[in-house]
């Protein structure tokens, strides 16, 4: 028999790129909920003990009663929602966080997706940790701009309302600046910091598409450690990687206003990371990526791939 997957949640705006992405293959069979019953626990627990493999597309504490529904069933979860990325007995999603992470994903029964915040910093900042080319009680200060569609439906429908004019703002718009954003452990954890990172999220004015900045400043850099080197790492860790793509080093950082494009990424997979060196010695850490692809849908295919045992690419754009 064909693996069963359901998702929980496909009205949902991560629940629909993954209905897509998933749609059109023969190797697996979706189960789908009656559109009238879509909120009857009774009918998502008869499709939840059903499945193989239940994706959860769900607010954080509905994803948490998905899991108890089927608590004592056979039914592994993939939870591409916040509840679960920090908690006890869960696998974290990120195939490339560190040799043997694929292994782990494949043999859990209980995966959570990662965040496509955290993809960004921890891809960047785990390696040169673990290589002690950045101190883990170093001060991190992260500054992301992502598109609206990371705000799920209520801010894309605020976005794109002709009234607001938020799609035609000429600048990005800071949020989060008064609270914790729910990502900040997430980045703590995975990257292995010592201390929460200070976190600038801001939207701008398209629709998907994800940039992420980390200055590292020169005097926080331990001895002898230089953009050089930390490039050296990333590529070292990467190499051969199929969705992480490290750009050449240039000690001349490119001056083209579009280099740096969030929304290059858009519709793949894939997430590029950059070191840029700068002359008194400080460093930018950058990485973009589709906050709906290697952010959200994309990496939870590449994760339903490997718990089912396939080719991790599969049905995926590099």
């Amino acid at each position: 028999m064909k693996p069963r997957v359901y998702i929980d949640g496909q009205a949902g705006t991560t629940g629909l790129q993954i209905r897509e992405r998933l749609g059109a293959r023969d190797d697996i069979t979706l189960l789908e909920i009656d559109e009238a019953r879509r909120k009857d626990p009774a009918a998502r627990e008869e499709l939840l003990r059903a499945a193989d493999v239940a994706i959860l597309c769900l607010p954080d504490d509905a994803a948490r009663e998905a899991v108890a529904l089927a608590a004592d069933s056979s039914v592994r979860f993939l939870d591409a929602s916040t509840a679960h990325r920090v908690a006890e007995g869960w696998t974290y999603g990120l195939a490339e966080l560190e040799p043997g992470q694929r292994a782990a994903i494949r043999a859990a029964k209980h995966v959570a997706n990662p965040g496509c915040y955290p993809t960004g910093v921890v891809l960047l900042l785990r390696p040169l940790v673990d290589a002690g080319l950045v101190r883990a009680d170093t001060p991190i200060a992260v500054h992301a701009l992502s598109g609206y569609s990371g705000g799920g439906r209520q801010m894309i429908e605020r976005w794109e309302d002709p009234a607001t004019g938020l799609a035609s703002l000429p600048f990005e718009a800071p949020y989060a600046l008064d609270r914790e954003h729910k990502h900040v452990p997430e980045m703590t954890r995975y990257a292995r910091l010592a201390h929460k990172p200070q976190f600038v999220p801001a939207v701008g004015p398209f629709r998907c598409g994800m940039r992420i900045e980390i200055p590292l400043h020169a005097a926080l850099l331990p001895a002898g450690t230089n953009a050089a080197r930390l490039h050296a790492a990333l590529l070292e860790r990467y190499a051969g990687e199929p969705f992480v793509a490290v750009r050449p080093f240039d000690a001349s950082a490119p001056s083209d206003e579009r280099a740096f494009d969030p929304q290059a990424m858009n519709g793949t997979n894939r997430i590029e990371l950059a070191v840029l060196p700068n002359p008194l010695g400080h460093v930018l850490l950058l990485a973009t990526l589709d906050n709906l692809g290697k952010g959200a849908a994309g990496a939870a295919v590449q994760n339903l791939n490997l718990m089912l045992g396939l080719d991790e690419a599969h049905g995926l754009t590099a």
